[in-house]
């Protein structure tokens, strides 16, 4: 902990008066990022991943995100979480946030991997609350393969992403997390694209259909990627580019604006 007086700082030494963050109810500093519209906003979004997804709602979306509890440059230790709630009562208080900004407009949730599994979570405690989800390779049923090594590279490289393995303690609240899910996908009534890919080694395929089954939503939309692997936003360029062109369509279509725009 920081002396008394001294500023409370990232697990990178960086003071969080110097970052956008939010104070958790345990308070626990989470770093956040957010992306202004270039006009009035259409709708707004919350998920994880968003300097990728700036290529899907550049200029007409507002776009936040943030590092849950024991990621990136969010306080609390590396991969351990008291309870896996904690992650959707905090995606929960950054919503209510963002909304005092932006009252009225339709929030999408968008959410891979564990992400997904938080997003799922999040729209089950509030049935009612969103307009829509978006799921790319979630956590629905972990596969009991190792990942891919296909742009291992690029994340021994990132700094933000701890590299010391996943503790035990933390497996215990994924695999409780599993559970979680699969209790609610019945309470799910929003509509939701669901992207995945066949050969993910880390989020069994299966689950995506076992979501398709279960969800009681009248409006979900499930794309399979044949051949990709578990991070579909940063495969093969035609899988990429596909995922891109994928959601912003469909969160077009659910808001009667068109997201053609790309970054320059």
């Amino acid at each position: 902990m920081p002396e008394e007086g001294s500023p409370r700082r990232t697990p990178q030494s960086v003071p969080y008066q110097d970052l956008p963050h939010l104070v958790n109810a345990d308070g626990q500093y989470l770093f956040c990022r957010s992306w202004k519209p270039t006009g009035t906003p259409s709708r707004e979004h919350c998920g994880r991943y968003a300097t990728s997804w700036l290529r899907c709602w550049w200029g007409w979306a507002a776009v936040f995100a943030h590092d849950h509890v024991g990621h990136g440059q969010s306080e609390g230790e590396r991969m351990v979480v008291s309870d896996f709630h904690v992650f959707i009562r905090d995606v929960l208080q950054h919503v209510d946030t963002m909304q005092k900004d932006y009252p009225g407009l339709p929030v999408f949730l968008l959410g891979h991997s564990m992400g997904g599994a938080i997003a799922i979570l999040t729209a089950a405690e509030r049935p009612s609350h969103f307009s829509g989800m978006v799921l790319i390779s979630p956590l629905v049923l972990a596969n009991p393969e190792s990942a891919t090594t296909f742009k291992v590279d690029l994340y021994n490289s990132d700094p933000l992403i701890c590299h010391a393995g996943l503790k035990v303690c933390f497996g215990n609240q994924l695999l409780n997390a599993v559970t979680r899910v699969e209790r609610a996908l019945p309470k799910l009534t929003l509509p939701f694209l669901l992207l995945q890919g066949s050969a993910d080694r880390l989020c069994d395929s299966k689950g995506a259909y076992l979501l398709m089954e279960s969800a009681k939503s009248q409006d979900k939309t499930l794309k399979i990627y044949e051949g990709a692997y578990h991070v579909l936003h940063k495969e093969l360029p035609e899988v990429t580019n596909s995922v891109f062109r994928e959601i912003n369509m469909w969160i077009s279509q659910r808001t009667g604006a068109a997201g053609t725009g790309s970054p320059p």
